[in-house]
């Protein structure tokens, strides 16, 4: 059972809503977002809140029903306060540095590996081994900020690569010399 589908979304001043169908548009201060959600379940705005009925009981709903108010609740929080991944280079001579709207990243390889900063996304480096990926939706946020760590995921001798700030890498013991 969802009990998450059952609690309200409140909507914060200067979020406009609009739906028409099963597309719902929501307008905020940092920007618009569109998405199409599920026709099994329905959507109620009153006033300042928003909640969500399903219209049967069988289990595809009952996952959809959390899944559509927490997709609905991650496109007001990012219209109003946007999201966030940071993440940090380890490694001797690994560095990251932005070249106009490209992030560039040396990161061991022959030759740097290049990410282009795209209108949902926006990159910022405020030392040369850290990474700030930011924007409205969370998804492409974490998508993106998952390619990039992907680069050079940390390694479990050294813990040298790209790992996300506070991540925790489980270190191996190497090979005893004789």
């Amino acid at each position: 059972m969802s009990r998450i589908g059952y609690k309200v979304v409140e909507l914060p001043a200067g979020v406009e809503i609009k739906q028409d169908g099963n597309m719902v548009t929501v307008k905020g201060p940092k920007g618009e977002l569109t998405r199409e959600f599920s026709d099994k379940i329905s959507m109620k705005i009153e006033g300042t809140t928003v909640s969500f009925d399903r219209s049967s009981d069988d289990n595809k709903t009952k996952a959809l029903h959390g899944t559509t108010r927490a997709n609905f609740n991650n496109m007001v929080v990012g219209v109003t306060e946007g999201f966030k991944k940071e993440l940090e280079l380890r490694g001797v001579g690994y560095r990251a540095q932005m070249k106009g709207n490209t992030l560039v990243l040396s990161v061991g390889y022959s030759h740097p590996v290049e990410f282009e900063q795209t209108d949902d996304v926006k990159f910022e480096t405020p030392s040369a081994t850290s990474i700030v990926v930011s924007g409205i939706n969370k998804e492409v946020v974490g998508d993106m900020a998952a390619r990039i760590r992907a680069v050079r995921a940390p390694e479990p001798y050294k813990g040298k690569g790209i790992r996300y700030v506070g991540e925790y890498v489980r270190r191996k013991e190497g090979k005893t010399g004789k």
